[in-house]
């Protein structure tokens, strides 16, 4: 289904919701009811602001109240000084908020983990000082008495519920529209595993720059509509450590990276928290942090992901047991023999390349060729240097001397995602997909890495799903998938990104022989088809049947290389790794 489809089909709750809500509201006479009806949607807006970054990136966020806060006195100071209605000033602060977010993320994205969360802290808590320097301890939004309606000042403050509302459901269907689309593939991904993400040629400081300029324009929209509504301003208010874990929590208590979690959380809270605080706050001063307090305990012991996801899970756990006796995927027919592939000039070019971990060299002047078409293997002992290698010659390792040239352009020391768009794929040792993400979809986020097109992009994951005979399952999702379909799945997605030459790090590791034979015949119609391949593999007996070329690694260099028949006599490479059974030569035929 395109995006366009899933939005319209999506949107249809959310229409619902808002009519309901609006209906709601109209029946409401109780002023303080009505400002209760208000401050709902504009947290649930804060918490979709907070959502569209931390809730779908991973990177959590502390400082969104840096955004809220600047919306807030933009608007405020806007019309004190400049006579501004709020009409105007509001997609302003929105536009302020975003530019605060580019600011701020620029920086601080060279930071990762709790050294992130504790940079954002910093952001809103230095605002607030600077305000109360600046004097605007209290700054009061002046009553405008002819034209009322011109600076949002309305006598029935349902009105003021209706506009929230209007801003809520329009963040829903953005939300929407970018979840399901790339925007929210590749920052799930992302935030499912980075690595395997930037491998499949996604620039994550480029997409987490993208969400925190959105997520800021939000923060700062209805920061500025919060102003309109308290009509008073402090630096406490929109700056202070409330704000911001208001945000996370609505989120955090729904469901993070969900379009329904943080609106959920903002029904249930706020409502609770305020009405606890008309009731008690005399008595139990603080009562709204305690409410916040509880609700995000209560989340991590009962449904640590959230509501949303509490249930999806639910609901995929009865997919699965209906699907328990679903066939096992269909091994493919390896319908393209050796011989007819054609080896041609070089390819790839490693030479000198050296790695070093403190006083350990991992690589030590290595030096190797791969021919355009050819499927070679590099086998060694545990601790040889074969994924230090794989991860200089695809970018998450810089090499401290030597240089890799691919396709005629050096590619040394450049990031992982252009070394992919270079035409560079890649499987890891220990499987990561995209858990949470269909197997499509895992298999979508490598396909945009050459084409930007939805349609395009999905056909081409479908391509590559076919390549590995994975289609069939295409709906499930990849933490349920079987050890050998994670292994197709892996493959799949770097193929979707139509690499030149993919490197496949003990793609065969605990797989039974049906499985062996299963990749095996994949990964020779790949090679048939024109792929250059790269193996790691200590599974000998597939290796002499695969490879044309085998290279040998022992404590970082180069051992031996040539053709597996010769390579399996070799008597230093017998000593070093393959064992005496393999001078008889009777191990190749096991």
């Amino acid at each position: 289904m395109s995006t366009a489809a899933s939005s319209r089909r999506h949107a249809v709750p959310i229409a619902l919701f808002g009519v309901a809500y609006a209906l709601v509201t109209l029946a409401t006479g109780n002023e303080y009811h009505q400002l209760i009806l208000t401050l709902v949607p504009v947290w649930a807006v804060m918490g979709l602001s907070w959502n569209l970054f931390s809730g779908y990136s991973g990177l959590v966020s502390f400082g969104h109240a840096a955004f809220f806060g600047l919306g807030a006195y933009f608007v405020a100071l806007a019309q004190v000084q400049w006579g501004m209605t709020p009409w105007i000033g509001i997609p302003i602060a929105g536009a302020l908020g975003g530019l605060a977010g580019l600011i701020v993320g620029l920086p601080t994205f060279r930071l990762r983990g709790h050294y992130f969360a504790l940079a954002m802290l910093a952001y809103p808590l230095a605002l607030l000082y600077v305000f109360e320097w600046l004097g605007y301890q209290e700054l009061t939004l002046p009553m405008e008495r002819e034209h009322p309606a011109a600076f949002m000042q309305f006598a029935d403050h349902r009105v003021y519920a209706l506009l929230a509302l209007a801003a809520m459901l329009a963040s829903m269907w953005l939300t929407s529209v970018l979840e399901r689309g790339r925007f929210g593939l590749v920052l799930t991904a992302m935030k499912q595993d980075e690595a395997a993400a930037e491998a499949a040629g996604i620039d994550p400081r480029a997409w987490k720059l993208r969400a925190i300029v959105l997520s800021g324009a939000l923060a700062g929209a209805i920061g500025g509509f919060y102003a309109v509504v308290l009509l008073v301003v402090t630096p406490q208010a929109v700056f202070g450590m409330l704000v911001s874990s208001q945000a996370l929590i609505v989120a955090m208590f729904g469901g993070v990276g969900t379009v329904w979690g943080p609106v959920i959380g903002a029904v249930v809270l706020v409502p609770l928290s305020e009405l606890l605080h008309a009731r008690l706050g005399n008595e139990i001063p603080g009562i709204q942090g305690v409410v916040y307090g509880v609700a995000i305990i209560a989340v991590i012991l009962l449904a640590p992901d959230g509501v949303v996801w509490k249930l999806r899970d639910l609901r995929q756990r009865r997919a699965s047991a209906a699907n328990a006796n679903v066939a096992p995927t269909a091994i493919v027919a390896d319908d393209a023999p050796a011989s007819a592939r054609t080896i041609g000039p070089t390819l790839l070019e490693v030479s000198g390349v050296s790695i070093a971990f403190g006083g350990l060299k991992a690589l030590d002047g290595v030096s190797l060729r791969v021919a355009t078409g050819e499927i070679l293997g590099i086998i060694g002992p545990n601790g040889a240097g074969k994924t230090t290698l794989f991860n200089a010659l695809n970018g998450f390792l810089r090499p401290a001397a030597g240089s890799i040239v691919f396709d005629g352009r050096e590619i040394t020391g450049q990031p992982p995602h252009r070394i992919c768009a270079a035409g560079v794929g890649r499987t890891f040792q220990v499987v990561r997909p995209f858990r949470r993400m269909t197997v499509f979809e895992n298999v979508l986020a490598g396909a945009f890495v050459h084409e930007p097109d939805e349609i395009r992009a999905r056909t081409i994951a479908v391509d590559a799903l076919d390549q590995v005979g994975l289609r069939a399952i295409e709906s499930v999702s990849a933490g349920g998938l079987s050890n050998r379909d994670l292994r197709l799945l892996e493959i799949a997605r770097a193929l979707a990104g139509r690499p030149k030459l993919l490197l496949l790090d003990e793609t065969l590791a605990g797989l039974d022989t049906e499985g062996v034979e299963a990749v095996l015949a994949v990964v020779k119609r790949l090679a048939a088809r024109g792929t250059t391949v790269v193996i790691i593999e200590h599974t000998m007996p597939a290796m002499v049947r695969l490879a044309d070329r085998l290279v040998v690694l022992d404590h970082g260099a180069v051992l031996a290389e040539g053709a597996p028949e010769a390579i399996t006599r070799n008597p230093d490479v017998i000593d070093a790794y393959l064992g005496k059974r393999w001078r008889t030569g009777d191990a190749v035929d096991r």
